[in-house]
């Protein structure tokens, strides 16, 4: 039905032209962010010194007039900087967020895992799990999912987890230090099960995910940083994994893709030794949509429609907390579960710490 032109504010109109403009160079710009990191672009910039886009592409063995269309992409997002005279560099910042995958502020895993979850493949199925609610599974998606997602999760964790996050929480940190035993369920890849390993040399960690080859590559790391001994990877769900009791049993990013986390949490805790804590790592939000309607409740909330929401309807019970449950539904779930202490122990600006116990 076509829109009364005289009922259209021009002001409100081309603000929101402006956001859509915004977008569309957003949605152009994934692909070639993704180009740029494997054909090394960023890479050959990361000593922050001007290039051409002539010496940019002989340093990487492309082609300079698509270098010099990329470059100037690049810039025009604020992702590189021109300094004129035809030369580009990478700021301090720039070579933070987009060469160092050990920085918190490193950021290409997430365009990657996006750009997966967006491939036509993956979006023909979540249209069909739009009209029959089925859902997507993790495991239906592009490899680059998988790695997108350690990636870009991996920098907070190296940054919080051992530093801020396991010392929140009641007792922990003693009783890892004093040789306990801990879980990490729904680990994907492995890097938060390994950081904790790394850092508590007496205790013994396992991780779980369904996702076999997940669990392959999981695998291959601790073989790979010399904790094969200490740590063990396998495949199994959160309902069924085995081997406690655990002082420790932690879901990173992973509750609320869950489609029975009720039942996962209820499992969690006959697996738990006595006074043993769960930590439930979740994306930050609040309890209130309207106190989401911004652009981290943006990012989240579409992670979670391609992603988060389908995983969790593709499987038995179909809860579908969604990225943003927010307290008051995780701490539902967790009551229901039958824990009776719930609280959150710690927060950043992208995640909020909950610890359970019985």
């Amino acid at each position: 039905m076509p829109v009364d032109p005289g009922a259209l504010d021009e002001g409100a109109l081309n603000e929101l032209m402006g956001r859509v403009v915004t977008d569309l160079g957003a949605i152009a710009l994934a692909p070639l962010l993704t180009i740029g990191e494997r054909l090394g672009l960023f890479r050959a910039m990361a000593d922050g010194e001007p290039v051409t886009p002539a010496e940019l592409g002989k340093r990487t063995a492309t082609v300079e007039r698509n270098v010099r269309e990329w470059l100037s992409a690049m810039a025009a997002s604020g992702y590189v900087t021109y300094v004129g005279e035809g030369r580009f560099r990478l700021s301090p910042e720039q070579a933070a967020a987009f060469t160092d995958e050990d920085s918190p502020a490193f950021v290409l895993g997430g365009f990657q895992a996006f750009a997966a979850a967006g491939r036509p493949e993956s979006r023909d199925r979540l249209e069909r799990a739009f009209l029959n609610g089925r859902g997507v599974g993790w495991h239906e998606h592009h490899q680059d999912l998988f790695a997108g997602t350690a990636r870009f999760f991996r920098p907070g964790y190296a940054l919080h987890l051992v530093a801020e996050w396991l010392p929140a929480l009641d007792g922990v940190v003693d009783r890892l230090k004093a040789g306990g035993k801990a879980a990490d369920v729904g680990c994907g890849l492995g890097h938060s099960t390994l950081l904790m390993a790394k850092a508590f040399p007496a205790a013994r960690f396992s991780g779980f995910d369904y996702h076999v080859s997940s669990i392959d590559t999981a695998r291959r790391l601790a073989a790979e940083s010399g904790l094969g001994e200490r740590v063990t990877f396998e495949v199994a769900g959160g309902k069924d994994f085995g081997g406690g009791p655990y002082d420790l049993v932690a879901y990173f990013d992973c509750l609320h893709d869950m489609g029975d986390p009720v039942g996962v949490l209820a499992h969690t805790r006959e697996q738990l030794a006595p006074d043993g804590a769960v930590m439930l790592i979740e994306p930050f939000s609040h309890d209130d949509l309207a106190e989401n309607l911004n652009p981290l409740g943006r990012a989240f909330y579409a992670a979670s429609s391609l992603i988060c929401v389908p995983a969790s309807q593709s499987q038995e019970v179909g809860r579908a907390m969604g990225a943003q449950a927010g307290e008051a539904r995780t701490r539902e779930v967790a009551n229901e579960a039958g824990f009776g202490r719930f609280r959150r122990a710690a927060e950043t600006s992208f995640n909020i710490i909950y610890e359970a116990r019985s």
